[in-house]
């Protein structure tokens, strides 16, 4: 009886085999963050903790994830499994929209209450003199420094997500109908779109820091600016590096008309990191 068989003619859920994983990763995560507290503290370990703990939590990624993917090749996952990592998949996706979310809180309450509040006092009262609340600001103490305009860099970054998201659908449209090019050529694109992102980002920083004066000490602005766009490019860092395994993946032939979940799940996730930028780009940097 082959593998898929089995599986198919099994009523329960699939268990896997004791795991030193889990194990690894807490103290992978452990030591890098020992390795940040030694780091800020002058301590010379702390480069070195956090190399082990970030070497730690590649090897757990690699092998843990691997294990999974030979699993699914090797057909032990039924419609049992298929449904749990859709919820956990959901359930995730639906926290990063939290995370977001309590970011976005944050600009709206420093515009429409905090600054405000500062510049509303009458001057006898207010320790902060001539402090207006015209957005954008650095806050009472912050450095000065130009804003970022959005018809730029940002707008070509719109423009190149945008783009990404219709070659990721244009591959899956490919793998739904045994088109393995199509998906194949949809996934290269979309991950070049990725690539090509983050370098425009990599520039707008660093003209950022060099030209404008915006950096992290430019009060609330530079704060609020670097958090919300550094937190997206990481996601989309991380976007990027699922979509190249679903292209080393997809050109091994991993995936069929029907069974490809694992495409399904960081399509969701490029998707929702597109959506955040288009209500980043309007918020952060045309608001």
């Amino acid at each position: 009886m082959t593998h898929a068989t089995a599986s198919a003619g099994r009523g329960h859920y699939f268990v896997p085999a004791a795991s030193n994983y889990s194990t690894y990763l807490s103290v992978g995560v452990f030591l890098t963050a020992l390795g940040f507290i030694f780091q800020i503290n002058g301590t010379p370990a702390g480069v070195w903790s956090m190399l082990a703990g970030a070497a730690l939590i590649l090897y757990v990624v690699v092998g843990w994830f691997g294990e999974l993917i030979s699993e699914n090749v090797r057909g032990v996952y039924t419609k049992w499994e298929d449904r749990s990592y859709r919820i956990g998949m959901v359930w995730f996706i639906f926290s990063e929209v939290m995370f977001f979310a309590c970011f976005f809180g944050a600009l709206y309450y420093i515009r429409r209450i905090a600054l405000p509040e500062l510049g509303g006092y009458e001057e006898i009262f207010t320790p902060y003199l001539k402090f207006t609340s015209a957005w954008p600001s650095a806050g009472p103490l912050g450095d000065p420094f130009s804003p970022m305009h959005a018809w730029g860099i940002p707008a070509i970054n719109t423009l190149l997500l945008l783009t990404s998201g219709a070659t990721l659908t244009w591959a899956h449209w490919g793998l739904i109908k045994g088109k393995r090019s199509q998906l194949n050529i949809g996934l290269a694109l979309t991950v070049l779109l990725g690539m090509t992102f983050m370098g425009f980002q990599v520039y707008e920083y660093a003209h950022a820091y060099a030209e404008m004066g915006l950096t992290l000490g430019a009060g609330v602005y530079g704060a609020t600016f670097y958090i919300l766009t550094g937190f997206h490019g990481f996601h989309v860092t991380l976007g990027t590096i699922m979509l190249i395994v679903m292209l080393g993946r997809g050109m091994k032939g991993h995936f069929s008309e029907h069974n490809h979940f694992a495409f399904e799940a960081v399509a969701w996730y490029w998707h929702f990191v597109d959506v955040v930028w288009l209500i980043l780009f309007v918020f952060v940097y045309i608001l």
